[in-house]
């Protein structure tokens, strides 16, 4: 445990997401590509724009029939986990046309929200993506969205 809690210390002293974060960073950037029309698609991702909620990408419908295994496979693919990463953004940042802008923002929301990767034979409160981080604390967004305007302010 001790070696555990010096490597996440040494994350964050060192400023450094981890690699579940940085991969999840990525499929938002791409998704943000896609919304912004500068990458092809062949996923059939549509974006719309809700008013307050900025711009929601649609999720592909889930298929219960399924194996566990297919299943898994599914919910873990960037045609599932780009959308739902997505749509836990807040307006203010997914609605940024700006690239560099965008990045900057979205590195600050990510920041905002605790990045504790599994480690295999020990304990965890979830399994560490924003999604899972966000759904488990719906006032985490609040605090989040609040932090992040005052910091791109």
């Amino acid at each position: 445990k001790q070696w555990y809690q010096r490597r996440v210390r040494g994350l964050k002293r060192l400023d450094f997401m981890s690699l579940q974060r940085r991969r999840e960073r990525y499929m938002v950037i791409h998704m943000w590509k896609l919304h912004q029309k500068q990458v092809s698609s062949d996923l059939s991702i549509n974006f719309e724009d809700k008013g307050r909620r900025g711009f929601v990408a649609d999720t592909p419908s889930i298929s219960r029939t399924d194996t566990n295994t297919f299943q898994t496979m599914y919910d873990e693919s960037f045609a599932v986990m780009g959308p739902s990463l997505w749509n836990k953004l807040p307006a203010r940042i997914n609605k940024l046309d700006n690239f560099e802008e965008f990045k900057r923002a979205l590195t600050s929301f990510f920041k905002t929200i605790p990045d504790e990767p599994p480690v295999k034979g020990y304990a965890r409160r979830n399994n560490n993506s924003i999604v899972d981080w966000l759904k488990d604390a719906g006032r985490l967004r609040v605090e989040a969205m609040t932090q992040v305007q005052e910091r791109t302010s």
